[in-house]
């Protein structure tokens, strides 16, 4: 660096050797200096500016995505495993996160409606929670519960097969739900209010569609039920456990209609539901004096809960506490694993998480 008196010459300038020329140099460097730093300090600001609107973008996306996720009710928020374990009868830290709507989500019920054997038992499961546990399921668990009833309804539109069973569904949802949905701000139900109502006008929907199914008459020629000997007709009529289904068989034809009358049908029909105790409180007699055992069936579905059957259902080990389906294999160290394991019911199945 020059001395003062000392002669300094840049390239296009030529300073005097005194202390003002020295000053003047000064000036302008820091002010070239101070342009710098403004100039750095402009271009951080825009840095900042662009990063600030680049995660606000960012942050706004998400939003939008998250958001299309929560309205998508087709969007699959569950597990699908074999088996979870469970303790019956333990507190609720014992628990841990096995609660109602995890095993809900856990096992894996979207693939079970598609097997015959467990389709109904899958919907009474449905209609039970529809009933009284919905407002227990965590927020997954309720969308969940909403895909398996999709797939449920749209499985019946195609198959043209269980329509009543999925219409007295729907009715108990929607039900339940106009009560649920009057009581907004008392945490019942986990979500926006506005997506349950959309959520109601998609079941009103489902149950126009329902009533608008137009069954088709099978293409195939070959033998019919009427075709067949009375005594086999009969047969058949016997293993229907709802006497709803022998009403609309009865309906059909009339050779029908009288085998659907059969005294000894609707006796065995209620004593297979209902206990002789049940049965003695209800009993009714016809205009000839003999007990009419068809008003009698009915009287006691209206009083009494009806013996459920299902193809299969999910069974408990009392080993080692493990729920599955029937026939799946679990890490079970008991000698003989079939020997522990235990049919429940889909009451059996809730009552398993109360606590």
């Amino acid at each position: 660096m020059p001395f003062l008196g000392q002669d300094w010459r840049s390239p296009g300038q030529s300073w005097v050797k005194t202390a003002d020329g020295w000053k003047r140099f000064l000036d302008e460097k820091s002010g070239s200096f101070v342009s710098d730093l403004s100039s750095y300090c402009n271009k951080e600001v825009y840095d900042k500016e662009n990063l600030f609107n680049s995660l606000n973008y960012d942050v706004a996306a998400k939003k939008r995505k998250k958001d299309m996720l929560n309205s998508k009710t087709k969007t699959q928020y569950f597990h699908q495993e074999k088996w979870i374990y469970v303790h019956k009868g333990s507190t609720k830290e014992r628990h841990g996160y096995c609660t109602l709507g995890e095993a809900f989500n856990r096992l894996d019920f979207s693939t079970a409606i598609l097997d015959s054997r467990r389709f109904n038992y899958v919907v009474r499961l449905l209609e039970l929670i529809a009933k009284s546990q919905l407002t227990s399921l965590s927020g997954i668990a309720q969308k969940n519960f909403m895909n398996i009833l999709e797939k449920v309804v749209l499985k019946v539109l195609e198959d043209q097969q269980n329509i009543r069973l999925i219409r007295e569904l729907l009715q108990t949802l929607y039900t339940s739900l106009c009560t649920l949905v009057q009581r907004v701000g008392k945490s019942v139900l986990v979500g926006n209010i506005n997506m349950w109502v959309y959520r109601m006008e998609t079941i009103l929907h489902w149950q126009q569609q329902l009533n608008n199914i137009q069954i088709t008459r099978p293409a195939f020629k070959g033998l019919t039920f009427t075709d067949l000997p009375l005594c086999l007709q009969l047969n058949i009529m016997h293993r229907l456990s709802d006497g709803r289904d022998l009403v609309s068989l009865g309906q059909v034809a009339p050779d029908l209609h009288v085998l659907s009358e059969d005294r000894l049908l609707w006796k065995k029909l209620c004593q297979y539901h209902f206990s002789e105790r049940q049965i003695r409180k209800r009993l009714i007699l016809s205009d000839k004096g003999q007990l009419d055992w068809k008003k009698m069936y009915f009287k006691l579905v209206r009083c009494y809960p009806r013996k459920e059957q299902y193809g299969d259902t999910l069974q408990l080990c009392r080993h080692c506490h493990i729920l599955s389906w029937k026939g799946t294999d679990h890490p079970c160290t008991a000698n003989n694993p079939e020997s522990c394991s235990v049919s429940l019911s889909p009451q059996d199945f809730i009552n398993l998480f109360k606590f």
